[in-house]
């Protein structure tokens, strides 16, 4: 597919903003999308999702929708179910890759039935949540089950720190994750078109990659190639690719993996629409082999048209 010949009489969405707790960084990913595609010349329009996104999108009449969406209601296969229903293509991954991915419950699940090693981990709810039982695993990394962009996310070595963070997750989830901290090196594998790009090494300028670490700049270092070996970067990316094809993913996704000491990659999770900011790791790793931004986002949409989705 010539995919500027395609997109000559198109109209493009791009849909970003959002109800979830990731918003402000979806406007981010949204704004940069949205001046690529017009920088390209593109037909497009920005459209900030609300509760009545079906009929925004209506009176767009859009032909692609490119889903800048973080989290709940945008990275779960919510929005992606409304335009199967609406008939309208969109970027990334299909309702059923979606769901998985961000419920780390299900993704976990997926991973331990196939193989893919991920940290060992435990699932709860309020009334099940028992400090006792996970006081003689510590440390341990709390998360809520379906977030993303490390929001309500914690890093806890001691009682006090794990009720407190227990706490922060529940706001946000009815399910948390307790997940056996591995330390060791942090790595991220970007997937694009169903091959790995250069791996990136995460250096957070804490102890551990929190949500500043993500987004505010400074906070973090990306180091391409990962001061690893060759063998455990390229296992690596096996790694990446087969928990993106575990999960039935599509076009494009980012693999978050930990190396640890003795040079064993785990799985942490699949995030379904990566980030497009300024401080994000996916568009790092393709000017790493050679893919600008711009070019980046008509390869998403690219790749998005190309296949078929499960779901």
């Amino acid at each position: 597919m010539n995919i500027k010949s395609w997109l000559k009489n198109k109209k493009i969405g791009v849909l970003y903003g959002g109800l979830s707790a990731e918003r402000d960084i979806s406007i981010l990913t949204g704004k940069a999308v949205l001046k690529a595609l017009k920088e390209e010349k593109c037909n497009v329009v920005g459209i900030d999702a609300g509760r009545d996104s079906a009929s925004q999108i209506k009176r767009s009449r859009i032909d692609f929708a490119f889903i800048a969406l973080h989290g709940p209601w945008g990275e779960d296969g919510t929005i992606q179910g409304m335009l199967e229903i609406m008939g309208i293509p969109y970027s990334g991954c299909g309702v059923l890759a979606s769901s998985l991915a961000l419920n780390k419950i299900y993704s976990k699940r997926i991973f331990d039935s196939l193989g893919i090693p991920t940290p060992k981990w435990w699932v709860f709810n309020k009334k099940n949540f028992n400090a006792r039982f996970l006081t003689s695993r510590f440390p341990l990394v709390i998360k809520p089950a379906a977030q993303g962009s490390a929001i309500g996310v914690s890093l806890v070595k001691d009682k006090k720190g794990l009720n407190n963070a227990a706490r922060r997750a529940f706001r946000l989830n009815s399910e948390i994750i307790a997940e056996k901290y591995i330390g060791g090196t942090e790595i991220t594998v970007g997937i694009l078109g169903g091959r790995a790009l250069p791996v990136i090494e995460i250096v957070p300028e804490g102890s551990f990659y929190d949500f500043k670490s993500k987004y505010k700049p400074g906070q973090s270092k990306h180091i391409i190639p990962p001061r690893l070996p060759k063998s455990v970067i390229k296992n690596a990316q096996q790694l990446g690719l087969r928990a993106f094809n575990a999960l039935g993913c599509k076009a494009v996704s980012r693999v978050d993996i930990i190396v640890d000491k003795r040079n064993k990659p785990w799985v942490l999770e699949v995030n379904t629409v990566p980030g497009m900011t300024e401080t994000s790791l996916l568009p790092d790793a393709a000017r790493a082999c050679g893919i600008g931004f711009s070019k980046l986002v008509l390869k998403i949409i690219e790749y998005s048209l190309n296949t078929e989705r499960y779901g």
